[in-house]
């Protein structure tokens, strides 16, 4: 069934849930190709699916990107590549890891932080050829302190340690997924100067389904000597399958050398698609997704995280501008980026005090707790200005829009003070199941604690709600 163009295509049948975005951007260009030919030619599908299936990609640290590389490189090919590292952290007990890998107190090693930005080398936080003990000094000297690093401050929390490898040649593989299939990039001249030698990377591109034959590769490593193509080719296309197989979107080695003959990965870097955690949990282990560099959560975004974590449901909050005058609280995931793109395209970016996400049919009391936490950010130090909250989403499928609401109106009951403290004007926007029924006792509710609520149903534009949010808050007070 399609319905609303500008809201939501509802594919009757299929449990969404079983697949990952690779395969679900398969699955929608052949819907949409087929939308396009024969039955709705108006509805502009590419547009459609482009915003609602964006690849989920997920950065992972180093170390759990060589972690995988090390455990599948064996299974998919059949032999074993000589990676070793460790982690350390504030936490690690330093006694207890040499006993687990006693390669750190006989071996020279690098130590280098693993926080997901890259060039390290350049910002003067790679230390070479090291003992264990001199591994140890670097890492205290530097654990805990704030670094700026591409404009961006924060604190370095983790490191990864390895074995230092002395080398000649430093080789450049890049593989990332895109909509249609993937892009593999090689150069013979990998390393810190991969940026002013990017003329010398080759590049080629694999479509989703199709095979990659030595004859789809040989562009890749046409120029190298006779004596190492074999062995870097096979190589390339067993960190393929092995990129396909763990639902990667993103894997580069900068650089990867040879050791023995055997090709070995110095610098490497990961992101995952997390929609694929679902079929892929034995096979990730304990995975981890760090925020990114300079991303510090806040105590209310880590209570939602943590409440997000316990449930089958979806709930996100991320604070943008704590002084924002516009605050969201929407259902479903596409609903939510919508709503805030469009009070940014209207102008008001700058007061947009939040990105808030519930999906999922969360049961009331997981909604009661996210939107106590919503109204908090909300209605913090009052200034005499008008704020609004946009309670919104598009027509829900299968939430019973009433129940979900339910959890919402006993928060605004409980911040009814708060809320007209801050001079908070609501406004509201659903469809979907019960939706009638929920509408109804949102305008009961602004009637019974005399607070601005207004309410729409899906005859009304879903953003539209938006504007008259920015109407509020831009009139005199």
């Amino acid at each position: 069934m399609v319905s609303d163009e500008s809201e939501h295509i509802s594919y009757v049948g299929y449990d969404l849930m079983k697949f990952s975005t690779r395969e679900l951007n398969l699955a929608a260009f052949a819907f949409v190709e087929h939308l396009r030919s024969s039955l709705l030619p108006c509805l502009r599908p590419h547009r459609l699916v482009k915003n609602t299936l964006e690849m989920a990609r997920k950065k992972i640290r180093e170390y759990d990107s060589k972690r995988l590389l090390k455990e599948h490189f064996k299974r998919l090919s059949g032999t074993e590549l000589a990676i070793r590292s460790a982690q350390i952290t504030e936490s690690t007990d330093l006694k207890g890891l040499v006993e687990k890998e006693t390669w750190l107190s006989s071996e020279k090693l690098v130590v280098k932080p693993d926080m997901l930005f890259g060039k390290r080398g350049k910002s003067g936080l790679v230390a070479l050829n090291l003992d264990f003990t001199q591994v140890v000094a670097f890492v205290k000297e530097r654990l805990g302190k704030e670094v700026e690093i591409g404009g961006c401050n924060g604190p370095i929390t983790t490191f990864i340690v390895e074995p230092f490898v002395p080398h000649n040649e430093e080789f450049y593989l890049n593989i990332v997924s895109e909509r249609l299939g993937c892009s593999i990039s090689f150069s013979e001249c990998g390393g810190i100067e991969i940026e002013e030698n990017w003329d010398k990377v080759k590049t080629i591109f694999v479509p989703t389904g199709a095979s990659f034959t030595s004859e789809v590769c040989a562009p890749l490593v046409a120029t190298l000597p006779l004596e190492i193509k074999g062995v870097i080719e096979e190589f390339i296309k067993v960190i393929f399958a092995l990129f396909s197989d763990l639902d990667f979107t993103f894997l580069e080695m900068n650089p990867f050398t040879l050791v023995d003959g055997k090709p070995y990965p110095l610098d490497m870097r990961g992101e995952l698609d997390d929609t694929a955690a679902f079929k892929n949990f034995k096979k990730w282990g304990n995975i981890e997704f760090p925020l990114p560099f300079g991303r510090v959560m806040s105590p209310t975004e880590n209570f939602i995280h943590n409440l997000d974590e316990k449930t089958s449901a979806s709930l996100k909050f991320t604070v943008l501008n704590p002084m924002g005058r516009i605050w969201t609280m929407v259902a479903g995931g596409g609903a939510s980026v919508i709503y805030a793109d469009t009070v940014g395209d209207l102008g008001y970016a700058s007061e947009l005090g939040n990105y808030a996400e519930y999906s999922g049919a969360p049961n009331e009391e997981e909604v009661l707790q996210y939107a106590r936490v919503v109204i908090d950010c909300a209605t913090a130090d009052p200034d005499g200005h008008k704020r609004a909250l946009v309670i919104g989403g598009g027509i829900a499928n299968f939430t019973d829009v009433a129940a979900t609401f339910n959890g919402i109106i006993r928060a605004l009951k409980e911040k009814e003070s708060k809320l007209k403290a801050a001079r908070v004007h609501i406004y509201v926007r659903r469809g979907g199941p019960n939706y009638q029924k929920g509408l109804a006792k949102m305008r009961s509710l602004g009637e019974e604690i005399g607070i601005p609520i207004e309410v729409y149903g899906p005859e009304a534009t879903m953003t539209g709600i938006c504007k008259q949010a920015i109407e509020c808050i831009s009139a005199a007070a």
